[in-house]
This record gives C-alpha cells, structure tokens and sequence, in this order.
C-alpha cells in the first residue's frame, strides 16, 4: 500500500447550538482577550450575536474586526492581524464563511510572527506558531474549518495559498443553528463548491489516500442527498445539518488530497470579477469534468452509483458518463447559473482568464488530465455561451 500522511483539526464539535459553548472552550485555551473575525454581512443577519454576548457574560474581552470582504485582499488580512497585535489578542475567534475563516487563520499567525504575508504563499512556507484558534463556519461549502489553506488575494488580482499544518485550527465549532435561512442561491453555490472537493479530492492526481477516498465518498452522499431540500427550505434542519457535516468531511478530504483544474479555473473568475468561489466553482465545473472524463473515467464511474443507483453495474464509460450528468442535473435544479456571462464576463475576457489559470500550478498538477492554455480557454469558452472557439496565443506577462 502507498505510503500516505493525514492531517486534520484536532477538535471538532458538531451540533446544534454548538456556538453557546464558546465560551468554555476558549476557557480550556486559557485565552482572555478574543478578537472575532467576520464580515459584516454576518454580523449584520445577527449570526455573531449570541456568541458575542455569550463571551461577554463569561467576563471575557471581544473585540470585533468585521471589514472582512470575499475572497480576502492581503491589506485586509494585514490590517486585521495588526489590530490583534495592538489589542494583545491571545486568541482569534472567526464565524463566518470562507473568507472570514481564511483570514482567521493567517491572522493568528501572522500576530505571532513577523514574517511578510507574501513570503508564506506556497507550500509548508508557514512554519512559526500561531494564537489559538476556533473556527465556526455559517455556509456549508468552503470546509476551510478543518483545511490548513488559506487563499489571499494580491494587490496584482491573483489568488494565492498559504499552505501550513500551523493553520489547522485547535476547534472546529459547526452549528447548522448558523446555517439557517442560507439564501438558496448561496446554498446551492457554497454546495456545489463543496461537491466540487469531495470529487477533486477522489480524483486527485497526487496524495491521494484511503482516508480520503472514504471521507470524499460520505461527503459526496451527504450533499448530494440534502442540497435540493436546503435550496428549497432555507429553515429545513435536517437538510442543513446535512450539508454542513458533509461540506466539513469533505474538507477534510480535500486538505490531504488536493484540488485540482475546477479550482484552478474558478479562481480567476473570483479574483478578476468578484464572483462568490463557490459559484467560480460552479460555472467552470462542467466543462472540466467533460474534459477530464477521458483520463478519470474509471474514478468517475466509482463515484457514480452515489449520485445515481442505478448506474451501479454499468460499464465504466456508461457510468462515468451518468455521472457528470448527474451533476449537471443538481446544478440546474439547485438555479445554479449556466454561463459565464450571467456574471458579467465577455468573450474579450477569456484570454486573461485562460493566463491566469495557467498560473495556478500548485492546483493543476493534480488534475487528472494536463491543463494547456487552449483547453483552459475552450472550457472557457463552452462555459461562456455553449461554443467552442479558437484559442488566440497566450497572452505575454
């Protein structure tokens, strides 16, 4: 058997209401001083409230940094990991969604350390220590709750990781309670984007490991089964429950076996035209999928029995072939957007989409099939308005 490491959070509390207990488990960090992390957005629909007055009866000291935005620019993080260290944070508290906890994490290591930001974008480049740290996500998707990724915006409009085991929270706190009332479009994208890890996790060229496999393949179960039923009731327990465990299952699977070309694709239309990552996601993952089915047919045709029983038994084309029209089956009727220009995006556009994509190395050389600048651009292209066109020559940078 290949060797294989797996890494994930220590703690993990999952239940409903979970957030009241954050006050005794910031008491067993021996931590005084929080500084809370969201956007205000969230605080603003009252998701941080009971926390916040939850911590302030248990006579600890909250500050708020709230001017968290998506997909988090590095003056952003910069400013939030300089308030830490002018209040004397000792520990960092996010509730909020992806970005907010991507930020949580560098801001608790970038308190305790000096180092620039830009210097730990890459791979195992993080290697001080942090302030403690908890994690409480309100959408079910990203699963940056138990992933030590955190993905930054630069002042150039590129999307950058900082990968580090140091930004493993010590708690992942889940409370669906969070979760209710997701508006649908937002559920549907933040789900999707979470299928989209259970399924690049599975797939993944590299680092892929039985642990994985099997938390992909839960993951996958879980959302598949109850994304329809949270798009259609915000306020349905069960169905949110659902998404939010599998969402975290398939962080977890995706932090040991990396993602790969959908990410890599959707990372530019969020960086270049502010759309949410989970609906990037959306947008490019069909086409990728198409694209990748001559070289994963096999692992395509394992995953699709959960998404579709009847495909067991079929041939591996057949049922690889079921699966991705599976997918696309969800996404319709989840109104997941069709194209690339229901976002604004043009085809004068594709050529600095396809570039930029290119750039994102560290993702695509875990895809299952070798990404060049043309196919980036005609999976662009088919997901522009359904046509294929001729990719120009890559722009110079």
């Amino acid at each position: 058997m290949t060797p294989f490491t797996f890494q994930t959070c220590p703690n993990i509390l999952f239940e409903p209401g979970a957030s009241a207990k954050l006050p005794g488990i910031i008491g067993s960090l021996g931590a005084r001083r929080v500084l809370l992390v969201t956007d205000r957005g969230v605080r603003g629909a009252g998701l941080t409230a009971a926390a916040e007055a939850a911590l302030a009866a248990a006579g600890l000291a909250v500050t708020v940094y709230d001017a968290v935005v998506a997909d988090p620019p590095a003056a952003v993080i910069e400013a939030a990991a300089a308030q830490a260290r002018a209040e004397a944070t000792d520990l960092v508290l996010a509730i909020g969604g992806g970005s907010a906890l991507d930020t949580a994490k560098l801001v608790a290591y970038l308190a305790r350390s000096d180092e620039p930001l830009e210097s730990l974008y890459g791979v195992g480049l993080a290697k001080g220590r942090r302030l403690p740290l908890i994690l409480v996500p309100t959408t079910a998707g990203t699963g940056s709750e138990v992933t030590p990724i955190s993905i930054v915006t630069t002042p150039s409009d590129e999307k950058k990781g900082v990968v580090a085991p140091a930004l493993l929270p010590d708690w992942a706190v889940l409370d669906p309670d969070l979760t209710l009332g997701l508006p649908a479009p937002v559920t549907a994208a933040t789900g999707i984007d979470a299928m989209v890890h259970a399924i690049e996790a599975y797939t993944s060229r590299h680092r892929k490991n039985p642990m994985s496999d099997q938390l992909a393949r839960q993951a996958l179960a879980l959302l598949s089964a109850h994304i329809r039923a949270a798009c259609r009731d915000g306020a349905d327990r069960a169905a949110r429950g659902g998404m939010l465990l599998g969402s975290m299952l398939a962080g977890m699977a995706f932090a040991n076996a990396p993602v790969a070309a959908v990410h890599a694709l959707a990372y530019p239309i969020g960086a270049l035209f502010h759309v949410p990552h989970g609906l990037s996601n959306a947008l490019v993952l069909m086409g990728v999928m198409r694209f990748n089915l001559p070289e994963a047919q096999g692992l395509y045709a394992e995953l699709a029995p959960i998404l579709d029983p009847a495909a067991a038994g079929l041939a591996p084309a057949e049922a690889a072939a079921r699966f991705v029209e599976s997918l696309g089956v969800i996404c319709r009727e989840c109104g997941v957007p069709a194209s690339l220009a229901a976002v604004g995006i043009g085809e004068a556009d594709l050529p600095r989409l396809a570039a930029d994509a290119m750039k994102q190395t560290r993702l695509l050389v875990n895809n299952p099939r070798e990404v060049a600048y043309a196919d980036a651009f005609a999976i662009y292209s088919e997901a522009l308005d359904g046509r294929s066109r001729a990719a120009p020559e890559a722009p110079r940078s």
